[in-house]
């Protein structure tokens, strides 16, 4: 079965005020778990007069990847509502943040939930949702000599090559649709000296 995906194609923002707070929403694609850490930290960094940064994460095709965080709300009033808009929209290799700036009037657990639920939906809503494929990585070395071979190989399949090294010893790392990457390791090995790392 082929794992295709729903994802968001770019950064996108969203806003929520309640009782002068104000939520400030930002949906960014990812494709890992340490991207996302980054971004967060940049976030915290950029947005250090905020009074809270909550956020949720989700990676994978399979969407059994996920974490988010209160930073400091209630337990269960942040980052729970924000990763249920990720699974309610079906979403994976997503990051969303909602930087909150305080009123100075207290929302309650409820305020709270439906505040970084509607900034998460917001941010969401202003992205634009695209169906990608499960990728493969697949890295391999082989002969100088069989160049032409593996070239005739990878053109012909849907691949992106990565990182490449010519050499009389070869080595080429490259992303293929996850279904296809079996196909694609066998077609390679067929050739004289390569080997899949």
């Amino acid at each position: 079965m082929s794992d295709y995906y729903l994802t968001i194609q770019e950064k996108s923002e969203g806003l929520y005020k309640e009782k002068m707070s104000k939520f400030i929403s930002f949906a960014i694609p990812i494709n890992s778990a340490d991207e996302a850490k980054e971004h967060i930290k940049t976030f915290q960094k950029d947005y250090f007069d905020a009074r809270h940064v909550c956020w949720a994460y989700m990676l994978g095709a399979a969407r059994n990847e996920f974490q988010s965080n209160d930073n400091g709300e209630p337990s269960g009033t942040a980052g729970k509502p924000i990763l249920g808009q990720i699974n309610s929209n079906n979403l994976t290799n997503i990051l969303i943040i909602v930087v909150r700036y305080f009123g100075g009037i207290k929302l309650g657990t409820s305020g709270l939930i439906v505040a970084y639920r509607e900034a998460a939906a917001d941010a969401i809503a202003n992205a634009k949702i695209i169906e990608c494929h499960e990728q493969s990585i697949v890295k391999f070395n082989f002969p100088y000599i069989y160049l032409n071979d593996v070239m005739k190989i990878i053109k012909a399949d849907n691949i992106t090559v990565i990182s490449q090294i010519f050499d009389n010893n070869c080595y080429m790392e490259i992303t293929i649709n996850s279904d296809d990457a079996t196909l694609f390791s066998n077609k390679i090995e067929n050739i004289d000296g390569t080997s899949i790392l």
